[in-house]
């Protein structure tokens, strides 16, 4: 089954007639996304000024990921759980929007950046937890992480201004 078709058959299904259909229901679920993404950028954002030195020197890095990362996590389930209920709603129209299809791969790339940094950088974590400048991986991740979650955020605003 090719995407369109996918699309197509999930935009039918009777949730998305619903949330399509109801002047409440779409307005809801998009307020819901957006502040769970604010919980994301604005957790993932602590961690990363600390990646990159411009606070919490004065704490682990560890610390704080243990801190903001449950936020991060959930925030994160939650705006993909209400981002995939929005697309339902007009698949079609989405899977064909230019700012769309670009806030999917930024979330990719988003998604690859963590997971360098989870499985290779953060590894070592132990060696340089507590060191006032971190390794130019740790400080890379970091600065690609607040760069690719501004685009996110832009092109999600973008995505209601196209047709």
């Amino acid at each position: 089954m090719l995407i369109p078709e996918i699309c197509k058959w999930l935009e039918s299904t009777h949730t998305a007639a619903e949330i399509r259909e109801s002047t409440w229901l779409f307005p809801t679920i998009e307020t819901i996304h957006v502040l769970a993404i604010l919980i994301v950028v604005g957790s993932i954002s602590m961690f990363d000024f600390r990646l990159l030195g411009f606070t919490g020197r004065d704490r682990t890095v560890r610390e704080i990921y243990n801190e903001v990362m449950p936020w991060t996590r959930s925030g994160f389930g939650i705006a993909a759980i209400a981002g995939f209920l929005l697309f339902s709603s007009n698949a079609t129209k989405y899977y064909h929007n230019f700012p769309f299809r670009m806030k999917m791969l930024v979330l990719l790339l988003a998604g690859i950046n963590t997971a360098v940094f989870e499985f290779w950088t953060f590894r070592n974590v132990a060696s340089w937890d507590r060191d006032s400048r971190l390794p130019r991986a740790a400080r890379f991740a970091g600065a690609c992480s607040l760069v690719l979650w501004i685009f996110v955020v832009a092109f999600g605003r973008w995505i209601g201004f196209t047709k």
